[in-house]
């Protein structure tokens, strides 16, 4: 094995590590804002520390791969897409953080009916499976299971689309539900931010394996709905 491919490797694997610690933080904050968990939360805002070393570790490693060891072709677009997947998942711990500092503002626990008539724990549910999948598709370099999760972020589309109906819906039913009701509208936007992070990092990873971009032709597809 050439020292570039030693190199190569070690980025791999350190990506893995912070993804992996990136998903954790997002299932933690969810577990700690649904189960009313302090500790929890603040366990987030806490290891948010370790994100951010990671993020600087991983910059640091693809700017000497670059700078002193001359990749091309594959191995060059594999070290840019490594840079860009990095800011990503930095963003979705970033959001982690602020979801467990949201509820500790708060404070207060969502009533089921309310979670249940946002489709909350669907939504909650998709995210997390989502970045299972595509941090398994940059370790296995599998550019279709990295596509798999633009039908999923579909799903968060629709969700965060009709929520304020649902909210306004639900409010008018029980009026003093109005500050929960708006919380969980902030908490549904970042997990649909979360969704587009994750988009982002596939989008990478196909870059990667089959120098395709599809960054401009997803946006103009979304332009002519």
């Amino acid at each position: 094995m050439t020292h570039l491919e030693e190199e190569l490797n070690k980025l791999r694997l350190e990506m893995i590590e912070m993804a992996n610690l990136v998903t954790s933080q997002i299932e933690k904050s969810l577990r700690a804002l649904v189960g009313e968990d302090v500790d929890l939360a603040r366990e987030v805002i806490f290891n948010e520390k370790r994100v951010n070393a990671y993020e600087l570790s991983v910059d640091k490693d693809c700017e000497n791969i670059l700078a002193l060891l001359n990749p091309f072709a594959s191995d060059m677009r594999f070290v840019f897409a490594t840079l860009k997947i990095n800011t990503n998942f930095e963003r979705i711990g970033d959001n982690a953080e602020g979801i467990a500092k949201y509820f500790l503002q708060v404070g207060k626990c969502f009533d089921d009916e309310l979670l249940s008539e946002c489709r909350f724990h669907e939504m909650a549910d998709t995210v997390t499976d989502m970045l299972r999948t595509v941090t398994r598709a940059y370790e296995l370099n599998d550019a279709k299971l990295a596509r798999t999760v633009f039908k999923q972020d579909m799903v968060l589309d629709e969700i965060n689309k009709a929520s304020t109906d649902n909210i306004a819906l639900y409010i008018n039913k029980k009026p003093g539900s109005v500050y929960q009701g708006l919380y969980l509208l902030t908490v549904i936007r970042k997990l649909e931010r979360v969704g587009d992070h994750i988009t982002n990092i596939a989008e990478e990873i196909i870059f990667h394996l089959e120098a395709k971009v599809l960054k401009h032709i997803k946006k103009t597809a979304k332009e002519d709905e």
